[in-house]
């Protein structure tokens, strides 16, 4: 080869290395950016509860939460949501976690059970202990229930048929959410035979909720959520930063989340962007995508949502009926003399009002007011066996569960939903017999005192 030929062979080969080199080097950008934004978006240590510092001499032994993939290893619901920040995007945990505006609520509703403090009794046989408990007139293992949640798609694709799979497995209740990604017919045929209820959003006019109804009965849904506090939407400020308005997501949230190849695969790469399959009927053909379908609906809620709508509703549905969203005694008044079946103190998980009182705060009061006529339930800020059992203590027939399993679904999917249900009944079931009582009936106000209040604890 002449010094011409071989000048040439190698303008030919670097010509054709550019192209790959460039790739290589826009590949190598893209890993490096996406471990900055990754570790940006992330906690670099999953800190235990700030009570275990006692346990530790100047920071050793190290504690750290389990974030690998294996469900099973999980010994709590914070190693359930350490696997989730470790496996899904900013926006989608920012959906899950955040609260309105200073999260004060958020924050009240976890804080509130810290300030009950347990009286166990000792020297009891409770080695014939049981969750065994009554909802609505039917047996359920444990006084928990599934707690509607909507947008679970954006956590895993058909999460809502896994939630109600897991529900179904750990024998309580599963309510499917107006806004869930799965049909209700779908989630229907992932549990067979399970408490399958449905939560009703009121929006558009009254042929909308009332098909949405007939459909359920159809179904088979055993009970109708009316949820009553979001006809406007809370503020929701940590997760509207990670949208451009409303209608996608931000330049920095996308490319974030492209540092999540897993989350990527096992949803949108797979599966494509989650829809509203329950109500895209009623939607307008131009705004059936997932943000504007989202934003449709809450433009469309009626602020004009009163008691006569409830009225209207529990002549429509004969079925048990449960109103969720009570916060003011008044309200719980109300409720008594309206026929519904039972009724939800919630504050939305801290994500509509903020600076409310915490649900737990108003459980004494309602169970007062109420006595038999009506169940109580309690949603919000269940994290621990002995949170559930705390609720029930003060008066709440059973609780609703919604973050805690959606860590186990943005952790691993059906099999951590079910992990999350069982370290929730684990825990309730050990804190039993600990406590000192073999029944749930057997829980009352004298087993607990308040760390916060002046009074002292009661004599016998």
């Amino acid at each position: 080869m002449s010094p011409r030929q071989r000048f040439a062979h190698h303008r030919n080969t670097q010509k054709s290395l550019a192209p790959l080199l460039e790739c290589g080097l826009a590949g190598l950008a893209g890993i490096v950016a996406g471990l900055v934004l990754a570790r940006r978006s992330h906690p670099t240590a999953y800190d235990p509860n700030r009570h275990t510092e006692l346990a530790q001499l100047d920071g050793t032994p190290s504690r750290r939460y389990y974030t690998g993939v294996n469900a099973q290893r999980a010994v709590a619901i914070g190693d359930l949501r350490a696997m989730s920040h470790r496996c899904l995007p900013r926006f989608a945990l920012e959906y899950v976690e955040g609260g309105a505006q200073d999260e004060a609520s958020m924050f009240r509703e976890r804080r509130a059970y810290a300030d009950w403090r347990f009286v166990p009794r000792t020297l009891v046989d409770v080695s014939g202990r049981t969750l065994e408990s009554d909802i609505l007139g039917r047996p359920a293992a444990m006084p928990l229930v599934v707690a509607p949640t909507g947008l679970n798609g954006i956590i895993r694709a058909h999460g809502d048929s896994m939630l109600a799979r897991a529900a179904f497995e750990a024998g309580v209740p599963f309510v499917q959410s107006t806004m869930s990604n799965d049909s209700m017919e779908q989630v229907a045929k992932a549990a067979p035979g399970g408490r399958h209820w449905w939560q009703l959003y009121v929006f558009g006019g009254d042929e909308v909720w009332q098909e949405l109804l007939r459909r359920a009965d159809q179904t088979g849904c055993e009970a109708l959520v009316l949820t009553t506090n979001t006809q406007i939407f809370g503020d929701r400020e940590w997760q509207r930063r990670n949208q451009v308005g409303n209608k996608r997501l931000s330049t920095s949230a996308a490319v974030e989340s492209m540092s999540h190849p897993r989350w990527l695969m096992q949803n949108l790469l797979t599966h494509g962007t989650p829809t509203f399959p329950n109500i895209i009927d009623f939607l307008p053909k131009d705004q059936r995508s997932f943000f504007a379908a989202s934003r449709w609906v809450r433009a469309h809620q009626p602020t004009s949502l009163s008691w006569d709508t409830v009225a209207k509703i529990r002549q429509y549905w004969k079925k048990p009926f449960i109103l969720k969203g009570i916060l003011c005694p008044e309200d719980v008044r109300r409720a008594v003399d309206s026929g519904v079946d039972a009724i939800v103190l919630s504050s939305h998980g801290g994500r509509q009002l903020d600076w409310t009182i915490s649900p737990l705060d108003l459980v004494p009061t309602a169970r007062e007011i109420a006595r038999d006529r009506i169940a109580i339930y309690l949603a919000g800020g269940i994290r621990r066996g002995t949170d559930m059992l705390k609720a029930l203590a003060l008066g709440a027939d059973a609780v609703w569960v919604g973050r805690a399993v959606l860590y186990g679904l943005g952790a691993a999917g059906a099999a951590g939903a079910s992990r999350a249900l069982e370290i929730l009944k684990s825990e309730a079931s050990d804190a039993m017999g600990l406590l000192g009582v073999n029944r749930i009936s057997e829980l009352n106000p004298r087993l607990l005192t308040n760390v916060r209040s002046s009074a002292m604890l009661t004599l016998p």
